[in-house]
């Protein structure tokens, strides 16, 4: 069978730690989308392992795959894989030969282009890492793929084809001299082609590419389980999002298709897992109604957003939470939980259930409080409205909840859901409520044993 484990806000949402949770009966985990811009930090033996292109499930010993939804940098891939084997483990990661790959001009482009729309404040907050420009170039069919990577031949045709392009962008676009650039080498044919040549090398030698679809497909039908790992979150899916302040691609479960070859009958007749955070959290620019307090370059008017009564809670969450970006270390924008929100996305995902993390970090305020729906135009709406814009003139309606004392988590976790406090257990009901599925686990803690494990997505 399949389980889909698809975040259900705006990315961080802790997918990582629920891959491990329940990958124990996974026989192969898989990417179906996203790059190395997607950071998920798993704890394993009391050990923290910070990934943000090989799957999650790598550090429990599983087949690792890298569908051809992904966008793939061969660099960071075999960094991740030498790092994780100098700390004693073996990953087996498969890449989709559909898979396009990341090469050093969409990066340099990516800060570019970045750059250029800060200028008129429509910067997206890109991870600079080269994913937008790499979609961009798999759309206008000029891009490379993890297959041309096996054949020099294919190799240097695509690269004298889009080099010229990229540096003419540069050049004519921008008005910017290649040489002048940090990293000229990037728009050097000869030399893009020496280094992905020998990253083609490397991965057939080591029998890393496969065919997903197929070999996802055949391990389904030996009776494997297969779990399907998604990057980022709804809210910043390409077509369900709040464009343009999203990916380039469909985090949503629908891309959990797409980007394995495996059929939609496939994915949905398994079970599909939504994680969700006990609050908000958001890194880069966009709306965000239920924000508390601001980040400098990111919230939009922070001056009266992040200047507010609310700006001390804001920071006292994000350093309880630890809210701070894997990838980038940016801190993260901070609010509080928002239901509409949510409710698009079990109704644009399917959720059968969800994980709902970082309880605890919100222990020991005296009132919790969550965005339980919209007041738009002197009406009151229960989900996200279609535009960013209408998005952004939105009023979130609070619903206030009693707070919970801080426990012993770990105690908590071992003794089950009984065992946490009355005032928490009403949060997580109400939640429950409004969405209509129910809570699979809850996340009090980073560790995998710091989790209330009430259903097993696997045996269901």
């Amino acid at each position: 069978m399949t389980v889909t484990i698809v975040g259900a806000q705006l990315g961080d949402e802790g997918k990582g730690g629920v891959v491990d949770l329940y990958g124990d009966p996974a026989d192969v985990v898989a990417r179906y989308q996203g790059g190395d811009n997607a950071g998920h930090t798993v704890v394993e033996g009391g050990e923290e392992y910070k990934l943000s292109l090989v799957p999650s499930g790598a550090v429990r010993g599983k087949t690792g795959v890298l569908g051809n939804g992904c966008v793939v940098n061969p660099r960071t891939l075999f960094d991740e894989i030498d790092a994780l084997r100098e700390r004693g483990l073996d990953p087996d990661v498969r890449v989709a030969r559909r898979a396009h790959v990341i090469l050093p001009y969409h990066r340099v482009l990516d800060g570019i282009e970045e750059e250029a729309k800060s200028e008129e404040d429509q910067e997206v907050g890109t991870t600079g890492r080269g994913i937008g420009p790499t979609y961009e170039d798999k759309a206008g069919r000029r891009g490379v793929r993890v297959g041309d990577l096996l054949d020099p031949e294919v190799l240097r045709e695509r690269l004298e084809y889009a080099v010229p392009q990229k540096r003419a962008i540069v050049e004519d676009v921008y008005d910017l001299d290649v040489d002048d650039l940090e990293n000229p080498e990037a728009f050097d044919v000869d030399a893009l082609f020496e280094e992905y040549r020998a990253f083609g090398e490397r991965l057939a030698e080591n029998d890393m590419t496969v065919d997903a679809g197929n070999f996802l497909a055949d391990a389904i039908e030996a009776d494997e389980n297969v779990m399907l790992e998604g990057a980022q979150g709804t809210l910043i899916d390409i077509d369900h999002g709040n464009y343009p302040f999203v990916t380039s691609s469909n985090p949503t479960a629908g891309g959990a298709a797409t980007g394995t070859g495996l059929s939609p009958g496939v994915v949905g007749g398994g079970e599909v897992v939504g994680i969700v955070k006990g609050y908000l959290t958001r890194v880069g620019s966009g709306p965000m109604p239920t924000e508390l307090g601001g980040v400098v370059g990111d919230t939009p008017d922070y001056e009266e957003q992040g200047a507010g009564e609310n700006e001390e809670l804001a920071t006292y969450i994000r350093e309880e939470g630890g809210e701070y970006g894997t990838v980038t270390g940016r801190p993260r924008r901070v609010g509080w939980l928002d239901v509409p929100m949510l409710r698009h996305a079990t109704r644009a995902n399917g959720f059968d259930g969800f994980v709902l993390n970082h309880l605890d970090v919100l222990a020991g305020l005296d009132e919790v409080k969550v965005g339980h729906a919209y007041e738009l135009d002197g009406e009151k709406i229960d989900t996200i409205p279609a535009t960013t814009e209408q998005w952004a003139d939105c009023e979130p309606v609070l619903r206030t909840f009693d707070g919970w004392e801080e426990q012993d988590w770990a105690a908590v976790a071992e003794e089950g859901y009984d065992a946490l406090s009355a005032e928490a257990q009403a949060y997580v009901e109400y939640i429950e409520d409004e969405l209509g599925v129910p809570a699979y686990a809850l996340g009090v803690g980073p560790g995998r044993e710091q989790t209330i494990v009430r259903e097993d997505p696997f045996d269901q």
